[in-house]
């Protein structure tokens, strides 16, 4: 299969949900830069949401482009990824609407958890199709640490924002912030 296709597909789909997110940004009525401040808790909200889409958009790029085989596990895996970050522009929207409240944040904690387990998924499909664990994508992942705190720091963020909604932002920020430099290990087999 031509994993052309699948990448073009993923773009295409990853651009339209930062395009749902940044439409859910109006502009305040009153002209005035106080207003704006009034917005900042939907900046933020966008801010953090952006970030994970480009940091998955990312990652993904590299993943694809460090095989060369994929299958109908690997476009399985992959509609997972994408439905799951799909859910995104909600929980975007209802975290900025809100002000950063419990439910919000437990909801976009549990999405960004699903979007780290799917992309194990897909990271999983795509090293079975290319030669398993002998494989180049296999030993560049090794254990994947930085995976692991991320699956973790989501869990811990859940679980704070039924206490401390404000921490739980912290913490998946700081995951993204983590993120934020592409992953070398699979820039070095590219």
């Amino acid at each position: 299969m031509n994993k052309n296709r699948v990448e073009a597909f993923s773009d295409g789909v990853l651009a339209i949900i930062v395009t749902i997110m940044v439409l859910e940004l109006r502009a305040p009525e009153s002209s005035d830069w106080k207003a704006l401040l009034h917005l900042y808790p939907k900046f933020l909200s966008y801010t953090l949401s952006f970030l994970m889409v480009w940091i998955y958009w990312n990652n993904h790029h590299h993943l694809f482009h460090s095989v060369h085989k994929i299958n109908g596990k690997v476009l399985l895996a992959n509609g997972l990824q994408l439905f799951v970050l799909s859910f995104l522009p909600f929980a975007t929207a209802w975290m900025g609407e809100t002000h950063f409240s419990g439910n919000p944040i437990i909801l976009m904690g549990i999405i960004l958890l699903l979007c780290a387990v799917a992309f194990n998924i897909l990271t999983k499909q795509l090293i079975d199709a290319n030669g398993g664990e002998e494989s180049t994508l296999a030993k560049a992942i090794g254990k994947d640490i930085k995976g692991n705190i991320s699956l973790a720091s989501y869990s811990l963020g859940i679980l704070a924002a039924f206490f401390m909604p404000t921490i739980s932002f912290i913490i998946y920020a700081l995951v993204a912030f983590m993120w934020l430099v592409p992953d070398k290990r699979l820039e070095k087999i590219i």
